[in-house]
């Protein structure tokens, strides 16, 4: 071979030409995708019923922090009101933990719990 010169790749056995890698090792490689949100646990998001806001607040509250439409909302705050507790969504985990954390810190008293 002449100095300089780049190395031929060597012919494959399927008559391609490729370069020779005899001492390269292969693993195979195995990806997973992300789970997919219908997959995931259910977790529940229930609004609880208390004597310091108005139906007019909670619901205005639930309107702005969830999928609520204004008059699912105030069905809702209704609910939690006369039953005591009332369900406002029902998703996975870390969204529920979310709904649950902004409702709290609008002074609202919402759980989560396992659907």
């Amino acid at each position: 071979m002449a100095r300089g010169a780049a190395a031929e790749p060597h012919p494959s056995p399927t008559g391609s030409t490729l370069p020779s890698m005899t001492n390269a090792t292969t693993q195979p490689t195995t990806t997973t995708s992300p789970p997919r949100i219908s997959a995931l646990p259910l977790w529940k998001v229930l609004l609880h019923d208390d004597d310091v806001n108005t139906v007019e607040f909670v619901a205005k509250t639930l309107v702005a922090l969830t999928p609520l439409a204004a008059r699912d909302a105030f069905a809702t705050t209704i609910e939690a009101h006369e039953q005591g507790v009332a369900l406002i969504l029902t998703t996975h985990m870390e969204r529920a933990e979310l709904v649950q954390e902004q409702l709290t810190s609008c002074r609202l008293t919402a759980t989560i719990e396992r659907a």
